[in-house]
């Protein structure tokens, strides 16, 4: 099961590359059937950073997180609350 650690730590580096204030990171992740949410809280001053301009940042971390569940057989998305 090493490929749901992997996408773990995917979602930690993308979200704590992208903001400000990496320590205000809490990534929680929810399983779901045949599916994981990974859902993301960040600093408010970095939640349009994570979301981007018209959501394109969001869409494309949801991009490569879908594609790395995948390899390993799964489904994953994220979800960023603030």
């Amino acid at each position: 099961m090493a490929g749901a650690a992997d996408t773990d730590a995917l979602v930690d580096y993308l979200v704590r590359s992208l903001v400000e204030h990496p320590d205000d990171v809490r990534i929680e992740k929810r399983e779901g059937p045949g599916a994981a949410t990974y859902e993301v809280t960040v600093h408010p001053d970095d939640t349009g950073k994570v979301i981007g301009r018209q959501g394109r940042v969001i869409k494309a971390i949801r991009t490569l997180v879908r594609a790395a569940a995948a390899a390993d057989g799964s489904d994953a998305t994220v979800e960023v609350l603030g």
